[in-house]
């Protein structure tokens, strides 16, 4: 009887177990699968770059501020009014045509756009990236965006005025 009593102890570790190694299991064969599949989801890389974006890292970008380039902030008008990098307009992925029509000429006369957003898990500066060109106005994505800039400690401007 007491060896039985024993025997139901260990039970739950021999659960446990078995559940920990089905589950190691699934996630090993969910990512071989997604390797080898041909279709899987890109776990190296920013999932909202796609072929043809053209990303440009902190640095890079204030230099090109400096040579006259021209920020687009690609996020809503709320969060440019509290602060943007200097110079910046304000061209909100989901204001996208009203504010294209308002800034249309300045952009078709810059040779050097840059569009920012939020950072990691912000899509907008993609979206209005891939519209401009859309439109024959070539742009570049400043990657990791609003907080690369900021972390980097480069100037900002709060305000509705560039």
């Amino acid at each position: 009887m007491l060896e039985r009593l024993r025997a139901c102890d260990k039970l739950p570790l021999v659960r446990a177990y078995r559940i920990a190694v089905i589950l190691l299991t699934g996630a090993l064969l969910g990512l071989a699968w997604n390797a080898v599949g041909g279709r899987g989801l890109a776990l190296t890389r920013n999932a909202y770059v796609r072929e043809g974006d053209e990303l440009v890292e902190a640095a890079e970008a204030h230099a090109r501020l400096d040579k006259g380039a021209l920020f687009l902030d690609a996020r809503p008008v709320a969060f440019y009014e509290m602060s943007h990098i200097p110079g910046a307009l304000p061209l909100p992925e989901d204001d996208f045509d009203r504010a294209f029509a308002k800034i249309e000429p300045r952009l078709r006369s810059s040779f050097d756009i840059i569009v920012y957003c939020s950072g990691f898990g912000c899509e907008a500066s993609h979206l209005v990236a891939r519209r401009l060109k859309e439109r024959g106005i070539p742009a570049v994505v400043l990657n990791e965006g609003w907080p690369a800039w900021t972390d980097a400690g480069y100037p900002v401007r709060e305000g509705a005025q560039p």
